[in-house]
């Protein structure tokens, strides 16, 4: 099993909101490790809990709307304290609140995200996020590595 996982989730159809599912393409062709699990969802559903159970170190990656476009956040997150009545899109912290309550697990959990400018239909990302995709990577790269001990991550 994986002992990191990265979750990128968002609508790669809704320009900016698939920052999180681009980005996890790009790292899922990168990864050159069985450690390493990469997931582009549109969204963070219920069943995610499972693939959670398993890793270490989880990674959300993520758009918002909060903030100034382009700025990068990245923050260590936490499991809800009790576990969200199940629907189909939750929050980075009601997955690990999940994962919990029906696997006993707690692993060490990031949110990074990157505020957006343009979440209109439409398949590219506004150059205020691209220019700050490389940071985010850097990210994923500093936290697999503090994780592993390498980083069999590329580019």
């Amino acid at each position: 099993m994986a002992r990191v996982l990265i979750i990128g989730f968002g609508n790669p159809l809704r320009s900016d909101d698939g920052l999180g599912w681009y980005a996890a393409i790009q790292l899922f062709r990168s990864a050159a490790s069985p450690d390493i699990e990469v997931l582009p969802c549109h969204q963070l559903t219920p069943d995610l809990a499972e693939a959670v159970s398993h890793a270490e170190t989880v990674l959300f990656l993520d758009s918002t709307h909060e903030g100034v476009p382009g700025e990068f956040h990245c923050s260590e997150i936490q499991a809800m304290e009790s576990c969200p009545s199940f629907t189909h899109h939750l929050s980075p912290q009601a997955v690990l609140g999940i994962a919990h309550e029906l696997y006993g697990v707690d692993p060490h959990a990031w949110l990074m995200t990157i505020c957006g400018r343009n979440f209109g239909p439409g398949e590219t990302l506004s150059a205020e996020v691209l220019r700050r995709m490389p940071e985010l990577k850097k990210r994923v790269r500093e936290v697999t590595t503090a994780t592993l001990g390498s980083c069999p991550i590329v580019g």
